[in-house]
């Protein structure tokens, strides 16, 4: 809760990973034995301001996503929503599922979002009906036509790419939402204010909150994040190893121990 308001965090994961090129939910894919949604699960139930957690799935995989939950020791109440054909489809089904005042979105797939910035973008709320998260652009950007012609260059220092966690008052998103059914161009929910006239904040994040599309990204998520199955896996490996050298040890005592008694007798 935040300023009298209930929050509740809808956490993405309901995609086809069509990008990602590997036949299945990049979602599932691990990171030191803990799956990228877990992480984004956790720093949500972790965060004092959110009051329950809703998670777009696709019905197919509930009872992975179910398991993966049955195994964390969560404060907060999660729910399962069956998601829709398209991110917009699946927002809305959540965002009809909760009477929260205050709604903060967040993909799945963002695995590396800091505590910080989940605080950033609901304190925007005290001023402003949207808020999200992104960084300013580094590099130049260009808009085209369908023929990669330049129309128009951006000014560098106005823009921004957008990322998630995004925040919205409940009801004005679903008024939104049922203005903008029939448009499938929406990317992000912060186009549908947008569209209704409402000012959005930005509030900036940074580079490490990148979103697992593509698989060469999982490699970066792993600096980022901090990879140690490298150290697991030597750690295993030992622990094997000193486990035999000790059973053969034990076999040596217990064929030695035998020894003796044959001989005393």
């Amino acid at each position: 809760m935040i300023y009298n308001k209930k929050v509740t965090a809808i956490i993405l994961a309901a995609g086809n990973s069509v990008r990602y090129g590997k036949n299945r939910n990049k979602n599932f894919e691990k990171i030191n034995g803990k799956s990228v949604l877990q992480y984004s699960i956790e720093c949500f139930d972790n965060n004092d301001k959110i009051d329950n957690i809703l998670i777009a799935s696709k019905e197919n995989e509930l009872s992975i996503i179910n398991k993966i939950i049955s195994k964390l020791n969560l404060n907060k109440k999660v729910q399962l929503i069956v998601g829709g054909r398209s991110r917009k489809e699946s927002v809305y089904k959540c965002i009809t599922k909760t009477n929260s005042d205050i709604v903060i979105i967040h993909d799945g797939a963002r695995p590396a979002i800091k505590p910080m910035y989940i605080d950033k973008c609901l304190n925007a709320m005290k001023e402003y009906r949207g808020a999200s998260v992104g960084i300013k652009a580094k590099d130049t950007i260009k808009i085209t036509n369908q023929d990669g012609i330049v129309l128009e260059t951006t000014k560098r220092s106005n823009t921004w790419q957008i990322h998630t966690p995004q925040c919205f008052n409940r009801k004005i998103l679903v008024k939104a939402h049922e203005n903008c059914k029939d448009d499938d161009i929406i990317t992000d929910d912060c186009m549908l204010l947008e569209n209704l006239g409402y000012k959005v904040k930005l509030v900036e994040d940074d580079y490490t909150n990148i979103k697992l599309t593509n698989y060469e990204d999982l490699n970066i998520l792993k600096q980022y994040i901090g990879d140690k199955s490298d150290i697991v896996n030597w750690l295993n490996e030992k622990f094997t190893y000193i486990s035999k050298i000790v059973q053969k040890i034990r076999k040596t005592f217990i064929k030695s121990d035998i020894d003796n008694l044959e001989v005393d007798k």
